[in-house]
């Protein structure tokens, strides 16, 4: 039609049948030169042809120059700067910009990745403002241990017996149900305890205790008992819930030790039931999300009790934020 009227002909998908972006691209190679998409492809019922991969498609992988370099590099953060202001969830496996668009957890993948990263990545994930991730799980092997301890800043190439330690330890846990995928924090721990660092505080003991007061009004209050830089400190405080009460009374016993704490906050708590079938008895996997203000990262516990497990993974956060805050 365009060819033969001279028209300038626009497209504008509706992804219901997850073709959005297809039908987009496609209609460019048609001849269409206006094309209207959604950032992160918001947008009624199913959504919209998302903006970004659209974008680095016709840039990219098509050839067709409609973005300078240095902006579409800003693809990822911009991605993830509208969802939080959306107050939606980044799609982790979203392409071009979800943190799992150039993730590999696959020791075959991984010894490759060594060798050649564009063996399994497409395209240099800076390009477009990502990373490659390498992911830690039960089927990791020493060469993933190896790269992800090198995304983490961790140099494990001249410690083949901490590499050992580390893919057993990762896989005894991962039986237990853990799991470092989206944990990154826990496991950077788990490599330093394994490389003989020490705990900035020891944990003795914590209780928690949730009441029901005469107005209604339901308070839980805990108590925790720790070992830091020589003091037994003890502390209790008061929350909303059972972890915002050992949260509340672990800063109440090491912030004067620690002043640091002060920046960290707890931005998001999941919690997941792995065996179902056991109802309330069943194991349960919590993951903590935590930030300085600067940066963020997830921390995994994992017990049959959900308080035990929400105070492994508070205990990796507030760990993290002190091992990374002291440099």
């Amino acid at each position: 039609v365009g060819l033969r009227s001279g028209a300038r002909l626009g497209i504008h998908c509706q992804d219901d049948t997850a073709c959005a972006v297809a039908n987009t691209l496609a209609a460019v190679e048609a001849g269409v030169t206006h094309v209207q998409c959604t950032a992160n492809g918001y947008g009624e019922r199913t959504g919209n042809a998302d903006l970004f991969a659209v974008v680095a498609n016709l840039q990219l992988k098509m050839g067709i120059n409609c973005i300078a370099a240095e902006s579409l590099s800003e693809t990822y953060r911009v991605s993830h700067a509208i969802a939080e202001i959306a107050n939606i969830t980044p799609d982790t496996h979203q392409a071009y910009a979800g943190v799992s668009s150039f993730a590999h957890k696959a020791g075959l993948h991984a010894s490759a990745l060594k060798i050649n990263a564009n063996l399994y990545n497409h395209i240099d994930p800076e390009s477009v403002g990502n990373i490659q991730r390498v992911l830690v799980t039960e089927m990791a092997g020493r060469a993933s241990v190896e790269l992800k301890g090198k995304e983490l800043g961790l140099d494990l190439g001249r410690t083949p017996e901490v590499v050992s330690a580390v893919v057993n330890r990762v896989k005894d846990l991962e039986a237990q149900g853990w799991s470092f995928e989206a944990a990154d924090a826990s496991f950077e721990l788990l490599v330093r305890e394994q490389q003989g660092a020490e705990r900035k505080f020891a944990v003795e003991s914590w209780r928690t205790i949730v009441e029901q007061r005469e107005d209604g009004k339901v308070v839980s209050e805990a108590t925790v008992k720790v070992n830091a830089n020589g003091e037994r400190l003890v502390s209790t405080g008061e929350g909303n819930g059972p972890v915002n009460a050992l949260d509340n009374a672990l800063r109440n016993a090491i912030s004067q030790l620690f002043p640091e704490l002060g920046r960290l906050e707890l931005t998001d708590y999941k919690v997941r039931i792995l065996e179902g079938i056991k109802g309330t008895g069943a194991i349960t996997r919590v993951l903590l999300e935590t930030t300085d203000g600067e940066r963020e990262w997830t921390t995994i516990g994992v017990h049959e009790n959900v308080i035990a497990a929400s105070w492994q993974a508070l205990d990796d956060a507030v760990h993290y934020g002190l091992v990374r805050g002291s440099g």
